[in-house]
């Protein structure tokens, strides 16, 4: 059935067409910003379908955080090409159950309702009918299936150390959207993606690839884990006035919008001033300093969180009601990315020290 003409409204993003079927089509899922309209979703076979319903184009910090574990592993001469290999998809296929749950757990408990943000940025996969229920529970069965065979094998691998990684990554999943009283609803969500994207996935990622604990490793996770979480209080700020009213007790519903801006505004900054303090004292490569080139990103990001949002969106602005979000997220691509290479030039050259 074709859904009616004048069902998207202009809150809504045009996005981008998707043109194709296929593993073309699949690749297209994980870039651009938004996902297409729920109507556009039934031009697609089902795996791509189930990618942008995963919010694809989200995935690339935990393909990142991978990144930089295996770097730094690489960098100390202690790099394993199977367990980095697992845990790239292992963090990939964690990061879409996520995704996946918070819808599901959003739509089950009346939280992402027809004026809520959620249903405004981009297609929500159940409420819009875009996906089946049926075909979410396939995927996610299949992906759970993926993630504790790939736990399993690092608990064997790595013995008790990594019992504790895995059972702590599996609680902060859980307890972010799952459970009873989730993170997110206590003002702890935000703190909890900076565990995870930092210290657990970037530290705890360089010891079930070498069987080694890394003060460097954990450094260097700390401006990561940072940016990652801006990303989320940018999110939560956009959307405070509406989680307050349905009790949502979010980190920005917890200070109120100009404490929360505040405190974003210091994470970025703080993003920078970790990585120059850990080459100063030599924990770091001076090749990390290559994340500067992004600094004209992070500033424009501190500026538009020095000032409320507008009422309205610019013309042609895309991801309305997302403002503080999105310039977060912009900013956090390219630092990961230029993080990404300056570790690699560190490893390339590691007898280079400042």
């Amino acid at each position: 059935m074709t859904a009616p003409a004048s069902r998207p409204s202009p809150a809504v993003p045009a996005g981008r067409r998707p043109t194709g079927r296929g593993p073309r089509e699949w690749a297209r899922a994980f870039t651009g910003f938004y996902p297409p309209l729920a109507e556009e979703m039934e031009q697609l076979d089902p795996i791509a379908r189930f990618l942008y319903s995963a919010r694809s184009v989200i995935l690339v910090i935990s393909f990142q955080a991978a990144l930089l574990a295996g770097l730094l592993a690489l960098t100390d001469r202690r790099f394993s090409a199977v367990p980095f290999a697992l845990v790239l998809v292992g963090y990939v296929v964690l990061h879409m159950i996520s995704n996946l749950s918070n819808d599901y757990f959003g739509a089950k408990r009346g939280h992402d309702t027809d004026d809520s943000p959620r249903r405004r940025y981009t297609v929500h996969p159940l409420l819009s009918g875009a996906v089946s229920a049926r075909l979410l529970v396939t995927g996610l069965l299949i992906l759970a299936a993926i993630a504790t065979s790939i736990g399993v094998y690092f608990i064997m691998l790595r013995g008790r150390t990594a019992v504790f990684l895995v059972a702590a990554g599996a609680l902060l999943l859980w307890a972010y959207d799952a459970a009873p009283r989730a993170l997110k609803e206590l003002g702890l969500g935000e703190l909890a993606a900076f565990v995870v994207w930092g210290p657990l996935m970037v530290a705890g990622g360089y010891y079930v690839i070498t069987g080694h604990a890394s003060n460097a490793a954990l450094v260097a996770s700390v401006p990561y884990g940072l940016g990652v979480m801006s990303i989320l209080v940018g999110k939560h700020i956009d959307q405070r006035k509406f989680d307050a009213g349905q009790h949502q007790r979010t980190l920005p519903v917890l200070l109120g919008e100009r404490w929360a801006r505040t405190f974003n505004r210091a994470s970025v900054i703080l993003m920078y001033a970790v990585i120059a303090a850990g080459v100063a004292l030599g924990v770091l490569t001076p090749f990390a300093l290559l994340v500067v080139l992004a600094w004209p990103r992070a500033w424009r990001a501190v500026r538009v969180m020095s000032a409320p949002a507008p009422s309205a969106p610019p013309a042609g602005y895309v991801g309305w009601p997302l403002w503080y979000h999105r310039v977060c997220l912009v900013h956090n691509r390219l630092f990961g990315w230029l993080y990404v290479a300056g570790l690699a030039l560190g490893a390339l050259l590691p007898s280079v020290r400042f």
